[in-house]
């Protein structure tokens, strides 16, 4: 087997564009090439046959099966599970988050731009004194590998940049000033 199987690891994935999320628990690597493994909250004993980077065989549930990674990128993995394509969207919650907090509780009078999420400043696109259309990216945020645009919530001139490339920033923090 390549690699180590961690215990307690919290996994959350999303099948394609479903509603549906699996959350998954490494529970215990039991040492004979089988893990217990929690699935939204029922438990489940798999036995590894064959693990390598891209290929895994197993049983679960006293069935074989066989799993092939195709591509991997920071939003999802691209798998084929006996011999069915299916893709898993990691980070799903964040765009949800994006989309709620984007949507919301922004008004025009209000000047400050705020971060609709926690991460690290990665790329200042904007500079004091510009002037810019809602919508237009001021800021790139890293979070969970993602890069995020925060982008003005009004039609304006930047008067001020509270960040610096490097800075962690939480979410509501001011990022800029818009008048």
């Amino acid at each position: 087997m390549v690699g180590k199987i961690s215990e307690g690891i919290l996994l959350e994935f999303k099948i394609g564009e479903t509603k549906q999320e699996i959350n998954g628990e490494i529970i215990h690597a039991l040492g004979d090439g089988s893990i217990l493994l929690r699935i939204n909250q029922k438990s489940y004993e798999v036995r590894l046959v064959k693990s390598s980077a891209d290929e895994i065989e197993f049983f679960f549930e006293n069935s074989f099966h066989y799993v092939k990674k195709i591509s991997s990128t920071s939003s999802g993995i691209m798998i084929v599970l006996d011999g069915v394509p299916i893709t898993l969207r990691k980070h799903f919650k964040l765009d949800e988050l994006i989309r709620d907090t984007s949507s919301s509780k922004v008004t025009t009078e209000n000047n400050n731009l705020t971060s609709q999420i926690p991460g690290r400043v990665v790329n200042i696109v904007a500079s004091i004194g510009t002037s810019v259309k809602t919508g237009d990216s001021i800021v790139i945020l890293e979070s969970m590998k993602m890069q995020v645009a925060v982008k003005s919530h009004k039609d304006g001139i930047i008067r001020d940049i509270l960040v610096k490339k490097g800075a962690t920033v939480s979410r509501n923090d001011v990022i800029s000033v818009i008048e």
